[in-house]
């Protein structure tokens, strides 16, 4: 068995993970909020947004956790397309499950619905992203570990979802999006407990990208998508509807609370 090191780079990955981790977490409970508070067209943008943002941060907080990650006897390249594809399938799935909590008459099932559903969209990201590991060995995993980092993946997406419906006040949103983001890690890291490789040393060059060449770009780039859509949504107006309910809130000068 070849020996695994998840922190290549000591703690600089899994803090970097982790800090993307809470920024699409974040940006997506509060467009996620925006999107409750809008109707039509905008809702449904606000939505899309939120997707992105969500998918794209549980994304980045893999591969860049991924960067420190290395097999003992063997190098690693990545299959691109199933790469790319594994970020499609994130924001995908997790957008189907914030749409079915946000048009649902009933938030009840809605929320059991939607979390299962993003909850394995994570998982689905996730392993979709192993399978593109490119390695001189067989890779195997842990039943129990893999079922366990499932499950973790489901009561995030599931608390992720109800903390849009009960949160509004932004410090809350702050404190919900750190403690997703460390659930997202927690799952990740779960999941790469259930790994052992059996390394088949080989001079053979291997097929796909270094992490390097493909992942870290990629890596940057949505990052630095999720920040300056965090500063467009930080700019924009609230709607109609949001504004009058925080006017509602707002006490009155002269009337007693």
């Amino acid at each position: 068995m070849g020996h695994l090191d998840h922190a290549a780079f000591g703690w600089l990955t899994p803090a970097l993970s982790y800090a993307m981790a809470c920024t699409g977490s974040a940006l997506g409970l509060r467009c996620t909020v925006r999107g409750l508070d809008a109707t039509g067209r905008s809702r449904r943008n606000w939505l899309l947004t939120a997707a992105s943002a969500l998918g794209t941060g549980i994304w980045t907080m893999h591969f860049v956790a991924m960067l420190g990650f290395g097999v003992t006897g063997t190098e690693i390249r990545y299959n691109v397309p199933l790469t790319i594809f594994s970020l499609l399938i994130a924001m995908t799935v997790v957008g189907a499950g914030l749409f079915a909590v946000a048009y649902s008459r009933d938030r009840r099932r809605a929320l059991v619905l939607g979390g299962l559903t993003a909850g394995f969209g994570i998982a689905s990201m996730h392993y979709l992203g192993m399978a593109a590991l490119r390695l001189h060995g067989q890779v195997h995993y842990d039943p129990a570990l893999v079922a366990l980092s499932v499950m973790i993946g489901v009561i995030t997406a599931t608390a992720a979802l109800w903390a849009a419906l009960s949160i509004r006040s932004p410090v809350a949103v702050a404190i919900a999006s750190l403690v997703m983001g460390g659930a997202v890690s927690s799952m990740h890291y779960t999941g790469m407990m259930a790994v052992s490789v059996r390394v088949s040393p080989s001079s053979d060059a291997l097929p796909g990208a270094t992490a390097m060449q493909f992942i870290f770009p990629l890596a940057v780039g949505l990052g630095s998508y999720l920040f300056l859509t965090a500063a467009f949504v930080a700019l924009s107006p609230m709607s109609g509807r949001a504004e009058a309910s925080a006017t509602a809130r707002r006490p009155v000068e002269g009337v007693p609370r």
